[in-house]
């Protein structure tokens, strides 16, 4: 199988026609019907039915598409990675993290770094915020040097530590009728409209879990699978929402309220390292610059929970 059927099939994933297809890739329609010919005779099935004019993958090919993809990203990957190393050597970073962490957190941490070094050289960042699901796999295909993710994916193909455990934080607009409240509990959360994580989010699964024991269940008004995005609301006075703290810490600031909530239902933020791979000394430098931050940051947070 050439590289040529595989860029043929990625642009007909993408475009559904031969001649839209063609115009990507700079060819011929009656090339682009030989490239696929010849792509589903090497594979023995069929990847796209005709119909009306248009392709229409088949369940084997979107199969096939999330490995495509794999490997394009990576090959994206590696062509960022030379122009850097052109540009620039060997002092850089290439980070990613879920946006719990990467909204906030980490430009605190680059900023920590940065004043710490003075006038000493900058390393070329790349900060990617992701899904943590693009977190694992752009760390295990090699392409960052390390990453921040959730604890709900598996974890195969990666090394990983705990970067930081904390309790989830209840948030709420200024003059809310939790606020007077130093702790938060479950039943004053079922009276009242909540802004939930996704269903499949492993804190809000904890957090469900844990009221059912008490008999009650959250009036959800709306979900979201960022938590900056449930701060942003309670702002709004649109509810209430539990949220990892290192996120409510960037909005209390602004005048977001944060209590606690009387149960422990905790937000795990991982550490995901490619395997066998030696950090260089500015990713190490830089982890430890992290932990500094996340320090802080904790006797921030508790100045709020007060």
């Amino acid at each position: 199988m050439r590289f040529t059927e595989i860029e043929t099939f990625r642009a007909l994933m993408r475009s559904s026609t031969t001649r839209k297809a063609a115009a990507q890739l700079h060819v011929t329609q009656p090339a682009v019907s030989q490239s696929l010919k010849r792509l589903e005779a090497q594979a023995g099935m069929v990847l796209f039915q005709r119909t009306s004019g248009r392709l229409v993958p088949t369940p084997e090919a979107r199969a096939l598409w999330t490995e495509v993809e794999r490997v394009f990203i990576g090959m994206d990957a590696i062509e960022h990675r030379l122009r850097s190393l052109r540009d620039f050597g060997v002092n850089q970073l290439e980070l990613s993290c879920y946006p719990a962490f990467g909204l906030g957190f980490m430009p605190r941490a680059l900023a920590r770094l940065k004043a710490q070094r003075g006038d000493g050289a900058w390393p070329q960042v790349s900060l990617q915020v992701l899904s943590s699901k693009d977190v694992r796999d752009r760390v295990a295909m090699g392409i960052s040097d390390f990453g921040l993710m959730a604890d709900e994916l598996s974890l195969e193909g990666i090394e990983h530590s705990t970067f930081a455990r904390m309790p989830g934080v209840i948030v709420m607009r200024e003059g809310h009728a939790l606020a007077r409240f130093k702790t938060v509990k479950p039943q004053q959360l079922a009276e009242l409209p909540f802004l939930a994580l996704n269903p499949e989010d492993p804190a809000h699964r904890r957090l469900e879990a844990a009221m059912a024991q008490q008999g009650i269940a959250l009036r959800v008004a709306a979900q979201t699978p960022y938590a900056a995005s449930i701060c942003e609301m309670a702002l709004r006075g649109l509810g209430v929402g539990l949220v990892n703290p290192i996120t409510a810490l960037d909005y209390a600031e602004r005048g977001l309220v944060v209590r606690k909530l009387s149960i422990d239902v905790s937000f795990a933020c991982l550490l995901a390292l490619p395997a066998g791979k030696v950090l260089s000394a500015t990713a190490r430098e830089f982890l430890s610059v992290m932990r500094q931050q996340l320090a802080e940051d904790s006797q921030r947070l508790q100045r709020h929970l007060r």
